[in-house]
């Protein structure tokens, strides 16, 4: 089948939205099907280019003033160019990931064209609001304005899916219809204990010690300072290393946190890492953590799983749907640094323990085959274009 997807986050921003979209896109076409992007662009024209051998069309852009790496669409060029994307592909359905400018303008656009549309939501407004002026003033009305002005755009398509049965059930009142949880699938192929790192080991400076590892942006939702504070507790009584992986706005402040921790020695800031050495960066550590109080699913937690790694997460919406407490790895309360210390004590002092969490971190990722996840997105599309 013929399908549009719209999103307003794809490459080259890095956040999970714009990864599982950019996966999406990609494994749908491996599965036979013609797909085509429309995302904000990275310049002030129109573009047409491919990516990961997708078709992307891009929309003329700005950037985002308070957070420069994501891109502001103009309205007029944005509804028009959409129009014509769309009236020129001919899609039998069109995929929308989010509620904000792009997307809204695709789902105007399929409907005058009557072609039908289902929506994956991956919002949660707490994401965001760190980074408006004055939102500790504002932050409580404008997170209700956001949950209602998503509501009012997910109303006007047909079938909505979201990553987690959490997910579900926190939109679920929003909506008449059922929400259907569809995982945003891993690649097991790709994401793997079998892995090699140790080319990265020097190319980073890792040390040859229990490694307990981060991926993902560097903001301030992620609670890296939490992180930071128990790793300091920590290291009077284990001897271990945190790395890392990624870029945001935070990486100065967490540098400098670390320094004044005096524990400078045991954190290793990687920056950004590509895809090709993503896979084999898992392979290199001994355990992962999410601290992150906003995850509706997260896609890094399951590539940590894939890569056999036991897991320290956040006791939070829905990371308790990949982290069972005890089996494959520790839950912790937000703010509770002296219990993350404690957690992270006791994994990184039991090899065996490590070991036995990270095979139950197989077991349970195979749910989330990516093969799986398609199958379950093409039945949606094949039932939503039968009813319309």
């Amino acid at each position: 089948m013929k399908i549009l997807i719209a999103a307003d986050t794809y490459f080259p921003q890095v956040n999970g939205a714009s990864y599982f979209t950019q996966r999406l896109a990609y494994n749908l076409q491996a599965h036979g099907h013609e797909v085509r992007v429309v995302a904000p662009g990275q310049t002030l024209s129109h573009t047409d280019t491919v990516v990961n051998t997708v078709r992307l069309y891009g929309i003329r852009s700005i950037p985002v003033i308070f957070y420069p790496k994501f891109r502001f669409c103009f309205s007029f060029f944005r509804s028009a160019q959409i129009k014509r994307i769309i009236q020129d592909f001919k899609p039998d359905i069109v995929h929308v990931q989010a509620h904000f400018y792009v997307c809204r303008n695709a789902i105007h656009a399929a409907k005058e064209n009557n072609i039908p549309v289902v929506a994956t939501n991956h919002f949660m407004p707490d994401n965001l609001v760190h980074y408006i002026p004055f939102h500790n003033t504002i932050g409580a009305p404008l997170i209700t304005f956001a949950w209602n002005d998503f509501a009012r755009v997910f109303n006007k398509v047909g079938q909505v899916t979201t990553p987690t049965k959490t997910a579900a059930r926190l939109i679920q009142p929003y909506f008449k219809k059922h929400i259907e949880a569809i995982s945003c699938g891993i690649n097991l192929a790709i994401f793997k204990p079998s892995n090699n790192g140790e080319y990265l080991k020097a190319k980073y400076g890792i040390k040859d010690l229990p490694t307990l590892l981060y991926v993902g942006r560097l903001d301030k939702e992620k609670n890296l300072d939490m992180v930071l504070n128990a790793l300091a507790q920590t290291l009077n009584t284990t001897k271990m290393q945190l790395v890392i992986a990624g870029a945001g706005a935070e990486r100065d402040r967490l540098k400098q946190q670390a320094k004044e921790l005096r524990i400078e020695d045991s954190v290793i800031f990687t920056g950004f890492v590509s895809d090709e050495d993503l896979p084999n960066l898992y392979a290199v550590a001994h355990g992962f953590i999410i601290a992150g109080t906003a995850e509706l699913q997260s896609i890094v937690t399951m590539e940590a799983m894939a890569s056999g790694l036991p897991v320290l997460a956040v006791n939070a919406v829905a990371l308790p749907e990949l982290v069972r407490d005890g089996e494959n790895g520790f839950l912790f309360e937000y703010g509770n640094t002296k219990a993350l210390a404690e957690k992270m004590t006791r994994l990184f002092s039991d090899a065996e323990l490590r070991r036995k969490m990270g095979t139950q971190s197989l077991a349970f990722i195979a749910e989330h085959a990516m093969e799986k996840s398609i199958a379950k997105f093409e039945h949606v599309y094949t039932e939503e274009i039968a009813h319309k």
